[in-house]
């Protein structure tokens, strides 16, 4: 069983600031960092340092070796990654000094992925392998349909959310993972009870995972529903917390986690990575997290 991540890889260019700039302002940072990034790579590296079987497939341009090295240096498989001529995708964040984020998202090489190119890579897939994906490629439609034709279980971060999202084949999604923001636009409500219940009729053949923040965390499917609480810890730097959240919990359900255990160890990870800045370099080891267990 292996977990195919179809996702973007992004150059994250980080910046500590006071606040975050406003409309007219110039604002001084204090600090950048160029390092790894993508809620692809970094949910890759999440699911891979949680102990799960990871291949990745994506488009960079000629300037995202370090990407490619990125992964697998973290026991990615990278065979598939295709390199094409347009610049490799890159994002802006703003850091400040509560350690929230704010992201600015140039899609670059992450929209050069054709229905060919899927087809390539997912002749090798079938039943017994998932298939994990956000939003920030082009191609998810064919993605979603060729996964549904091959009988995959499909994980889908519809993130950004979009006008076309609503034109996808969402039905065929096994695990739909949503934030307030992209849960609120795909159901209408602003109540997470109402949010899932009303994605949970939308598409009753999806678990549904709703993730709160600092409130916590939803899974929902025919049969359980879980609550987990946030798990405490001093934020530096809260990005890529919630690919932390979704590599963990998708590695645990995919080695046969019940979900109350996989959504607890996915909180514990999340909660471990907020206090390290950097998105991929904050991901913990699985056993850096069995440690942290052990102290709560």
């Amino acid at each position: 069983m292996h977990i195919l991540n179809f996702g973007s890889l992004n150059i994250d260019e980080i910046y500590r600031v006071a606040h975050f700039v406003t409309p007219g302002e110039t604002l001084s940072c204090s600090h950048r960092q160029i390092l790894p990034g993508g809620k692809g790579l970094n949910q890759s590296v999440a699911a891979s340092r949680a102990g799960a079987s990871v291949i990745h497939a994506g488009c960079v341009g000629d300037d995202g070796g370090f990407l490619r090295d990125t992964l697998a240096e973290n026991g990615v498989e990278v065979s598939y990654l295709q390199t094409v001529p347009a610049p490799t995708g890159r994002a802006v964040i703003q850091v400040d000094d509560q350690g929230q984020n704010a992201i600015l998202h140039l899609p670059g090489a992450n929209r050069c992925v054709d229905a060919g190119y899927v087809r390539r890579v997912m002749a090798g897939f079938g039943p017994s392998d998932w298939i994990l994906l956000q939003n920030e490629i082009s191609g998810v439609g064919d993605i979603l349909e060729i996964a549904a034709q091959r009988g995959m279980h499909v994980a889908f971060n519809p993130s950004p959310i979009t006008g076309e999202l609503r034109t996808l084949p969402l039905e065929t999604v096994s695990c739909l993972l949503v934030n307030e923001i992209e849960g609120a636009a795909l159901s209408g409500a602003s109540r997470p009870e109402e949010m899932l219940a009303i994605l949970r009729e939308k598409y009753p053949r999806s678990a549904i995972v709703l993730t709160l923040g600092g409130e916590g965390a939803y899974y929902a499917d025919g049969e359980t529903t879980v609550y987990q609480e946030a798990i405490p810890a001093k934020a530096v730097d809260t990005t890529g917390a919630g690919d932390v959240f979704t590599g963990y919990l998708l590695a645990s359900l995919a080695k046969g986690a019940r979900p109350a255990e996989a959504m607890y160890t996915a909180s514990v990870a999340a909660a471990l990575s907020i206090t390290k800045p950097g998105a991929c370099a904050s991901i913990p080891t699985a056993d850096e997290v069995e440690a942290f267990r052990k102290t709560l």
